[in-house]
Parts: structure tokens; C-alpha cells; sequence
């Protein structure tokens, strides 16, 4: 009975996990990157629209990032869109496509990034936490309405337990290969 109660805490750890992925792949390393414009969002004929969907974002070489708008009259807005986002880089528009260099990181801001990294990171952890408390309540809520033995609530609470300290090992993975990738000159 439990058994699908726990599948879902799984699926929604994963889905944590994927969004650590997500998170830090938009923060900049010093590299090109096609994710780092993942966020942009264009005025596209009055509806707002994700870059990667008017555009293909490419990076040809390791520091430089190109977008190349499928509408060429969209150029214009693409631009101001990248100018206003908190992406600090500085786009440079040709008529056909617009590129932007990625500039080598102090180390000061690098230090800063890792900071950044670090609290997504532990965002990522209280939400792993958040998912098992929520599945150990609904056992506990079993439990009371008698459907479930004391000994599979004590099985379920261990087994909750385990998923949060694998999935909580994943993203501490995932932070310290970060970390390295961030601080690599």
C-alpha cells in the first residue's frame, strides 16, 4: 500500500535532481554555453516567448555564444531581451545573427558563482527534505486510518530515509563537480 506512495517521493526527487541540472547548467563557468540563455525570454509579436523557441543558440567555439533568430526582423527585440537579462553578457548584432564573447572570470567572481552554486545546491537538499517529510506525514496518516501495520510504517520511514540520502548525495555530486568546473582556469 505504501509501496506507490513512496514511487511518487522518488519520481518528485528526481524531478528535484533534473531541476539541479537545469539550475546550474545557466550558471556561467567562463565557458559557452547554450544553456546560459536558457532563461531569456523574447517579446515575440506580443507574446512572450523563450529564446531557444524563435532561435537557434549555438556555441561554435569556447567562448563565444551565437544566436541565430529563424525571423530575422525579431533581431532587434532578441538583443534588448539578452541586454536586459542578468546574464552579463554583451551582445553584438551583425544584421544576421547576434554573438556574444564570454569573458574569462576573476576570481572573485568565481568565488561569488561558487556561493551561487552552493545555494541552489542547498535549496535543492530542503526540497529533497521537504519531499520525504511529506511522505512519511502521509504514512503516518496510513498508519492512523489503519491501513498500514506499525512495522510498514517504521519500513516506509527507512526507506524514505534512504531516497533522501541518495538523492541528496546526487546534487552533492553534482555541486562539487560544479565547483571544480567553476573554479578551473
Amino acid at each position: 500500500m505504501y509501496k506507490d506512495e513512496m514511487s511518487m517521493a522518488e519520481d518528485k526527487m528526481k524531478d528535484v535532481v533534473e531541476s539541479t541540472v537545469r539550475e546550474f547548467a545557466g550558471v556561467r563557468t567562463g565557458r559557452a554555453n547554450p544553456a546560459l540563455l536558457d532563461r531569456i525570454v523574447v517579446d515575440y509579436y506580443d507574446t512572450p516567448t523563450p529564446l531557444n523557441q524563435i532561435a537557434n543558440v549555438s556555441a561554435p567555439e569556447p567562448r563565444l555564444l551565437v544566436v541565430t533568430p529563424w525571423d530575422k526582423s525579431v533581431l532587434g527585440k532578441v538583443e534588448k531581451a539578452i541586454l536586459k537579462s542578468d546574464v552579463g553578457l554583451v551582445p553584438t548584432n551583425d544584421g544576421n545573427v547576434i554573438r556574444m564573447a564570454i569573458p574569462h572570470l576573476t576570481e572573485e567572481r568565481r568565488r561569488d558563482l561558487v556561493k551561487v552554486v552552493r545555494r541552489i545546491a542547498e535549496e535543492k537538499r530542503v526540497a529533497v527534505r521537504s519531499v520525504r517529510r511529506d511522505a512519511i506525514e502521509q504514512f503516518r496518516a496510513m498508519e492512523k486510518e489503519k491501513t498500514i501495520t506499525e512495522d510498514d510504517l517504521k519500513r516506509a520511514q527507512d526507506e524514505a530515509q534512504k531516497l533522501t540520502d541518495k538523492y541528496i548525495s546526487e546534487v552533492d555530486k553534482m555541486l562539487a563537480e560544479k565547483e571544480v568546473e567553476i573554479m578551473q582556469v
